[in-house]
């Protein structure tokens, strides 16, 4: 096994295979001498939080008996039940819950239930019918698009947190989807299905950016020419701010782009885009290049106080992603949405396809509607997911949308935002102890989700050290040196910040997936790595000196 886990062998593969697949290599190698490390690896490469949203998951499966209850009442035959009735169903929830009142995660689930009757005046028997039926999942999802109830709960959610929105309205529409890289997987797929994208044409990327949205674009079926706008700005001390300076946005005013994508907090760094950069690219597009599209992937946007998402500001221009994953802890339940106003570009770019391209389409869709010109864009998204002729079989499960909209539920009606403060302390302790751990103050940015952090070795030994000690690291090692000694020498996980096309020596570190402590000890890892470094470079130098006194 160790022969396939040389630095000769992982050489070859980095740079050319995903920092995601790298990593498993690294946590591969890191295994073999583990036991040296109380048995224990310290991966802090994947960002899968360690945390759950508990009480929802109880309201769930309490939920789910109620239902099968509901089920036994028309029919029960051994293991064999009947499906569920609507009539009467609220008060026999009422019932059921004055009887049951002890049972883990009930108050929770009548609170979210009482909150939405009042909210959006559902009819109380057609709301607890399509959560009980929905957990049960005995029917496929009807509207496929979402369920009407549960859409309004999650439209809610999507509105208070990507846009800062108390009052419900319904400019928009919601897809529920299998997590955030079905959200991705559809989006490429219908805007190419569409037109809206050729293979060739020009797209841009706001990097760093989240690995497969580099990827993609230049699988086969793509081939996009891609333009990436970088977030190159530095502050006063020379150090990166992850802002998009305004030489960079003006890149989009190149009409020839049809695209841009963007991850927003970014990944690897976790910042947001600020005030100043919105402004930026709100005047591009109004201005320049009004027919953009964009597409805003804001799966980290909870981490932060008072977010605000690109959609609130460019709503006719933008598709909205956001996963649940991250913020619930739900990456095994696949819960993702997009979002999208009814009022859109993607709609009128359709609508001004050229005529021969418009009879594809037609031909395409044309059986889902006689005028299938008329279908928007949203709903072309749903039905491309399951290749049009498979349209009304779409959507994502019924038990997980009902899920979803527990948790978005349980966000509503805790106005004081207990949850959303645990999550933020949680990643905030962990950044202080990492860099206590690297010997360095944390910079306090409202903009910084911290979910992950970056630290690039040379910046660190220049403004540590010198330039000299920065320039030497640079000139005998590579950042795969720096990885494989982590991995093999202190059984560390970290991944290559150039994966996410940013700086070639950064190293993105999750916050979020590790106890707290273990922060501290990478941060003491990563010091002694550069320590030894630096003993190395003193060293050299001081026999370079002996060197040249002899010679004298």
């Amino acid at each position: 096994m160790y022969e396939t886990l040389n630095k000769d062998y992982l050489k070859k593969l980095y740079g050319r295979i995903s920092p995601f697949e790298f990593k498993d290599k690294l946590i591969s190698l890191a295994n073999l001498n583990k036991e040296q490390f109380n048995g224990t690896v310290l991966d802090a490469g994947r960002g899968n939080p360690n945390w759950t949203s508990s009480t929802p998951r109880q309201a769930f499966f309490t939920l789910g008996q109620f239902a099968v209850l509901e089920c036994e009442r028309t029919l029960c035959f051994e293991n064999l039940s009947g499906t569920i009735k609507k009539d009467g169903i609220y008060n026999r929830f009422i019932n059921y819950y004055n009887e049951n009142i002890n049972l883990p995660g009930i108050k929770l689930l009548k609170e979210i239930i009482d909150f939405c009757i009042n909210e959006f005046d559902f009819n109380e028997d057609d709301f607890l019918f399509e959560l009980s039926d929905g957990i049960i999942g005995d029917n496929y999802p009807f509207p496929d698009r979402m369920l009407l109830h549960i859409e309004k709960i999650v439209n809610k959610y999507l509105l208070k947190e990507l846009c800062g929105q108390e009052k419900y309205n319904n400019d928009y529409d919601v897809f529920a989807v299998e997590g955030g890289t079905a959200a991705m997987c559809y989006i490429f797929e219908s805007l190419v299905a569409n037109k809206l994208l050729n293979k060739g044409d020009t797209i841009a990327l706001m990097t760093p950016i989240f690995t497969p949205y580099l990827e993609i674009p230049h699988l086969p079926n793509y081939n996009f020419n891609v333009i990436r706008i970088h977030a190159n700005e530095v502050d006063e001390n020379n150090n990166p701010t992850y802002q998009y300076p305004l030489d960079e946005l003006s890149k989009l005013k190149n009409k020839d782009i049809k695209a841009l994508f963007i991850v927003n907090p970014n990944n690897p760094a976790s910042i947001a885009l600020s005030e100043k950069c919105i402004d930026n690219l709100m005047d591009v597009v109004n201005n320049y290049n009004p027919n953009l599209m964009i597409i805003t992937d804001d799966v980290y946007c909870t981490f932060i106080n008072n977010f605000k998402s690109v959609i609130s500001y460019l709503p006719y221009n933008t598709v909205g992603v956001y996963s649940l994953s991250k913020y619930f802890g739900v990456t095994g339940w696949r819960l993702g949405t997009i979002l999208l106003n009814k009022n859109n570009i993607f709609n009128e770019l359709i609508s001004n396809l050229p005529k021969e391209d418009k009879d594809v389409l037609n031909d395409r869709y044309k059986h889902m509607k006689l005028d299938p010109e008329e279908i928007p864009f949203i709903d072309r998204l749903v039905a491309d997911s399951r290749q049009v002729a498979l349209n009304h079989t779409a959507g994502l499960s019924t038990p997980q949308q009902v899920q979803m909209s527990l948790f978005c539920g349980s966000a509503l009606v805790d106005i004081n935002n207990n949850y959303k403060n645990l999550t933020i302390e949680i990643c905030k302790k962990r950044k202080s102890n990492l860099f206590e751990g690297l010997g360095l103050e944390v910079d306090e940015n409202p903009l910084d989700a911290s979910y992950y952090t970056e630290i690039n070795i040379l910046e660190w030994a220049k403004n540590k050290y010198s330039e000299d000690f920065s320039s030497y690291i640079s000139k005998n090692y590579t950042p795969l040196d720096i990885l494989y000694s982590l991995a093999e020498n202190y059984s560390v996980v970290l991944l290559n910040g150039d994966g996410f096309a940013s700086s070639e020596w950064s190293f993105r570190i999750s916050l979020a997936n590790l106890n707290d402590n273990c922060y501290y000890i990478i941060g003491k890892v990563l010091r002694k790595v550069l320590n030894d470094l630096l003993k190395e470079w003193e060293e050299s130098n001081f026999a370079k000196e002996n060197l040249t006194k002899k010679a004298q």
